[in-house]
Parts: structure tokens; sequence; C-alpha cells
């Protein structure tokens, strides 16, 4: 039976799930799909086109994007967009290290493009409207960076002894108190909405001034 892209695609990303990014070669898929490893070239033409192909296929098992249609409510469709990606990027496991590792497609160019003409609806500039969702993105994508390390972390030595931590970094404690696990769902929303309370301040202002022109 003919090799087909689609089966390579889906192979390489049961072994990310199973083994992780580190452990994802060409040789091991070769092996998983019972071919050589050159069997893979006539597909891919390295490696990095195979991982280019997984994230565009990880993206696509996702529900749709929210839909911008009212743009006094742009606040919540930004908010809903980082809680699908973060949806997304967890995935898969190294989900964030894969997407971080690929090529932007005309595909991603064409929705950042509607995205910014939505945000400019509501009032912002192009400017502004590309800071925030880029914004918004790195944190996202950070954010999930660090909740899947902190799955894969080993925690053999088990956590600290609560009450020495509490003398030793009070402040530290204090706040996590309030926000629970630093890689949980409340620390996610409180960073977004710092981000978002930037924007709103940013709309209402109507000033631009805060992005940097060229360097003289």
């Amino acid at each position: 039976m003919a090799l087909e892209k689609n089966t390579i695609v889906a192979t390489a990303l049961r072994l990310l799930d199973e083994g992780g990014l580190d452990k994802l070669t060409l040789r091991r898929l070769a092996g998983e799909l019972g071919v050589q490893a050159p069997a893979l070239y006539w597909h891919f033409r390295n490696k990095q086109e195979l991982l280019d192909a997984m994230a565009a296929q990880m993206v696509s098992e996702q529900p749709a994007r929210p839909v911008f249609t009212d743009p006094a409510r742009w606040r919540e469709w930004v908010a809903d967009r980082a809680r699908g990606d973060r949806a997304m990027l967890n995935s898969r496991r190294d989900g964030a290290r894969l997407a971080a590792g690929t090529r932007p497609s005309s595909e991603l160019f064409a929705l950042v493009e509607r995205a910014v003409a939505a945000l400019e609806s509501a009032g912002f500039t192009a400017e502004d409207a590309m800071l925030g969702l880029s914004s918004v993105s790195g944190y996202v994508a950070g954010f999930v960076l660090e909740e899947q390390a902190d799955r894969a972390r080993d925690d053999s030595e088990g956590p600290p002894d609560e009450e020495e931590f509490a003398r030793t970094y009070p402040r530290l404690m204090a706040a996590l108190e309030r926000i629970g696990d630093p890689q949980g769902d409340r620390a996610f929303e409180g960073g977004l909405a710092l981000i978002l309370d930037g924007l709103e301040r940013r709309l209402a202002s109507g000033d631009s001034s805060g992005v940097p022109g060229p360097a003289e």
C-alpha cells in the first residue's frame, strides 16, 4: 500500500504524544510506518516540512475560532481566541514547542489580516491591533510552554515545606494564595486580563504614541 502524506502526519503526531518532540526522529517515524527513512522524502523534503504539517494538522483538529460579530465586544472575542489557542496547544504533547518551531503560512497571514481588520472596526489602529494580537499570542505560547514543561518536570523531591516557604517568601506566598497554581486557569485568566486592560486603556485614550517609530 502506498504511503500517504496524511498517514505520515498522523503517525508523527501519535509519536509526539507518546515520547515528546525530542524523541521524534525521521528514523523512528519511518520504522513505525514500516518503511526506510528515504521514503519519507517523497512527501517531505526535510523534517521542518514535516513539523509544519504536524502543526497545521494540530490547528485543523480544533474547533473554529470565535467569529467577530460585535465591535463593542472585542475584549471577549480576543479572550475567547486566547482560550482556544491555549486549548489547541495543550491538545498535543509539546504542542507549544511544535508551534513555535514552525514557519508561518499564507493561511496564518490571512488569519492575522482578518483579526487586525476586526480590531480596527472596534476603533484600534492597525499598529495597536497588531501589537495587541502579538502580545496575546506570545503570552499564550509562553504560558502553555510553562504548563507543558511543568507537567514533564521531575517532581521526585516533592513540594517545598509550605510554612518555611511562607516565612522566606511572604509576598510570593500571599500572591500564590490568591492566584493559585501559576500554571492554572486562574493565573492564565489573570495574566490575560492585564493585557486586555492595557488594550482597553489604549483604545479609550485614542493614543498610539506608545508605538516606537523607526530608529534615527
